[in-house]
């Protein structure tokens, strides 16, 4: 039965199926969880400190001045280093470099897992095995020390260098997980009814295939972006790359050289520390946020009787109520008594 304008909720029977006519459904707001939000807005803040961090430093982070590691105050909010160096600054032109090269790698590093992890699964045969080798060889070679290796090969190697080379070893987790949704996909009725009418293979892939798997796409870029910004840290940490190119990493970096810890100057690197682990965490709230968003049942855990109802409504769905066991019903009725 369809709800049209006039009729009320009341004229309804118990449990009988709404439909919402398509234009109040489009109409409607996506409810989006609390974790989305919090994280959205954790992530807004990096971004306009990558954008406007360096425009509002106020000092040259490489500007060497009198007051050696002096803690916070009026002129310095979060300290100075060693050498008299403004914390702040450095961990707002630190910002830009460190969201760029994860954003690169994280985006390459998600094209690469889609091109060889939907190809291998569509493909099948020998062309597919062979695909799949290749992911399954990147999976079990240790991720870290292999970006050890490769980096420490190219000397003073730049910021974006250290990008590319994250995500050329980093895209074998989605590569596998996408094969496996695809190998899902594949024999599914729109996909055998795609062929039969004749549709060439990139367009079955590109209209058919990809839009079902944008979750899983979703979720892999955003566990890339995390662990390329844990990873270009670590790198940068160790010394293994530009020390001119200013990033979170390097600020570790140079306060673990000058023993900042031993000497209490933990204005040194608590921030950058701290704005790492608030950058991971906001992009893993939104990862989460975004499967429950996505999945029905995810998003209906939470939710109580009345809010599945309305949920139930929005969505066009007969909502179910749990009958009574007998052993209930009789317990009730003694209870009664």
């Amino acid at each position: 039965m369809a709800l049209s304008t006039g009729t009320t909720a009341a004229a309804l029977e118990p449990g009988m199926p709404v439909t919402i006519p398509l234009g109040e459904r489009g109409r409607r707001l996506p409810h989006l969880s609390l974790k989305i939000w919090i994280g959205l807005a954790l992530l807004g803040v990096f971004v306009l400190m990558a954008i406007i961090g360096p425009m509002v430093a106020p000092y040259d982070p490489t500007a060497i001045g009198p007051h050696a590691l002096a803690p916070p105050s009026a002129a310095h909010l979060l300290g100075t280093t060693t050498t008299g160096q403004d914390v702040l600054s450095e961990l707002l032109v630190g910002a830009r470099a460190t969201l760029i090269i994860a954003l690169l790698a994280g985006t390459i590093a998600t094209a690469l897992s889609v091109i060889v992890g939907v190809t291998a699964g569509y493909l099948g045969g020998a062309g597919g095995e062979a695909l799949n080798m290749l992911s399954n060889v990147f999976l079990v070679i240790p991720l870290f020390p292999l970006l050890v290796v490769l980096t420490a090969f190219l000397p003073n190697a730049g910021s974006v260098v250290i990008g590319l080379v994250i995500a050329m070893v980093g895209w074998a987790w989605g590569a596998r997980v996408l094969r496996a949704q695809t190998l899902a996909l594949r024999n599914q009725d729109f996909v055998q009814a795609a062929r039969a009418v004749g549709e060439r293979a990139w367009r079955i892939v590109l209209f058919e295939i990809l839009p079902n798997e944008v979750a899983v796409v979703a979720s892999s870029f955003l566990f890339t972006l995390i662990a390329a910004i844990g990873l270009y840290a670590s790198l940068i940490f160790l010394g293994l790359g530009s020390t001119t190119d200013w990033s979170w990493g390097l600020i570790l970096y140079w306060a673990t050289s000058n023993e900042a810890l031993a000497a209490g100057a933990w204005w040194w690197f608590v921030p950058a520390g701290l704005c790492l682990a608030l950058l991971g965490m906001s992009l893993a709230l939104i990862n989460f946020g975004l499967d429950e968003f996505i999945n029905p049942r995810l998003r209906a855990a939470g939710l109580s009787r009345k809010s599945r109802r309305e949920l139930s409504m929005n969505q066009a769905l007969t909502p179910v109520e749990r009958q009574p066991q007998r052993s209930e019903v009789v317990d009730a009725r003694r209870a009664g008594r």
